[in-house]
């Protein structure tokens, strides 16, 4: 049998002697490093930690150069805008204030300037386009709901941008509203309303105080043009109702005056004493047209005055006389019929043009100073009267 195999325990057992090492042989001298270009500094580390020498160098450093070119460019453009902006409100604010002192406006007017940019227009002394809108100016009796105006390629007057004197405008085209609010509140006193019909005519509806009764009112007022600067209303079918008495048409015909109505008469009638007071006046009796033989035997006998008051013709033939003659003649027989006389004195006085002209809707364009000014087209709308305009060879300022 083998003898078993002896295990060193110490660790270093297995290591060489020191004998049994080979020599290594001595450095006498460090090698030559090579040098490196720029090399003067000595080595450092890179740095790592956030916020390093790159970091500081700004956040837009690493943008493209033309990138930056056009951010500023923008930047620039912004700027140029709102000042010419800026000039813009400034340039209609003196505009605005001007024109109200110059028209004697109660308010100032709106001034837009069309355009842009607007400074170099400014400068150079012309601008394409104004408009400019006047609230609330009077007309002679009324007041003009708006007035509208565009002038286009104006010239400034003045001897630079910043002493500008006036203006020359060789175009402006208008528009003025004529409200049918305003003439109800002006000329109705809140009891006539004026509402369009149709392309030329308004109509009038409501009530008129006369001689302090309220009376209802109907007319038609047709528009229309008074040559080339004025607007002209003609007042048609004026009536005014007293209760269902009576109805007064101004005017000096026949069919006008004050005429009892059908149902007036009717009423009357029944009532022989109110008829018998009628067929006492001779004037009345003619107008009716009833021979005298017939009115003396009816004023003698009821029945003879039934048969006459119950005949078909007796409510025209009433209807016909005119109850302004019997103003001053015969006031008894007024106050029999149930009318005031002071009513028909008022009535008497309220003619056909006192009437019209308290209806009346026409007015003129103010006469400009250099220029000429006038109406191209008139015409009815729902809310009020709308009335075209144009001019040319304006000019305004010093």
């Amino acid at each position: 049998m083998r003898a078993p195999h002896h295990i060193s325990t110490h660790p270093y057992a297995d290591l060489p002697e020191a004998s049994e090492v080979p020599e290594v042989p001595e450095v006498s001298e460090v090698p030559d490093v090579p040098e490196v270009p720029g090399g003067d500094e000595p080595w450092s580390p890179p740095q790592h930690r956030r916020g390093g020498r790159r970091r500081r160098r700004g956040r837009f450093a690493g943008l493209p150069f033309a990138l930056k070119a056009v951010v500023g460019l923008l930047v620039l453009a912004a700027f140029l805008t709102l000042a010419d902006r800026w000039a813009v409100l400034y340039a209609e604010h003196r505009a605005a204030d001007a024109l109200k002192d110059r028209l004697k406006l109660t308010a100032a007017p709106e001034v837009e300037i069309d355009g842009f940019p607007f400074l170099p227009q400014f400068v150079d002394g012309r601008l394409g386009s104004v408009k400019v809108t006047v609230p609330d100016v009077s007309a002679d009796r009324i007041t003009l709901a708006s007035v509208s105006a565009t002038a286009r390629d104006i010239t400034l007057d003045g001897d630079g941008p910043t002493s500008v004197h006036g203006a020359r405008v060789p175009e402006l085209n208008g528009d003025v509203l004529l409200s049918f609010a305003d003439l109800n509140r002006e000329l109705g006193a809140s009891q006539v309303t004026f509402t369009g019909e149709g392309r030329d005519r308004v109509l009038a509806r409501g009530t008129l105080p006369v001689a302090g009764h309220d009376l209802r009112l109907r007319a038609d007022v047709r528009i229309g043009r008074a040559g080339d600067q004025g607007i002209a209303t003609t007042i048609g079918g004026m009536r005014l109702d007293v209760g269902d008495l009576a109805t007064y048409r101004p005017g000096a015909r026949a069919s006008e005056g004050l005429h009892l109505t059908p149902k007036s008469v009717t009423r009357l009638a029944r009532e022989t004493r109110k008829v018998r007071a009628l067929l006492g006046v001779p004037s009345v009796v003619r107008r009716m047209g009833v021979p005298d033989a017939t009115v003396r035997e009816a004023l003698r006998n009821d029945d003879k005055l039934a048969a006459l008051t119950g005949s078909r013709d007796f409510v025209h033939q009433a209807m016909r006389v005119n109850l302004l003659d019997l103003t001053l003649a015969h006031p008894e027989v007024l106050d029999r019929l149930g009318l005031d006389p002071a009513l028909l004195d008022a009535l008497s006085r309220l003619t056909r043009p006192v009437l019209a002209d308290q209806l009346s809707l026409g007015f003129r364009l103010p006469e400009p100073e250099r220029g000429e000014l006038w109406l191209r087209d008139v015409r009815v709308e729902k809310g009020g009267i709308r009335v075209r305009l144009a001019g040319q060879g304006l000019a305004f300022g010093d």
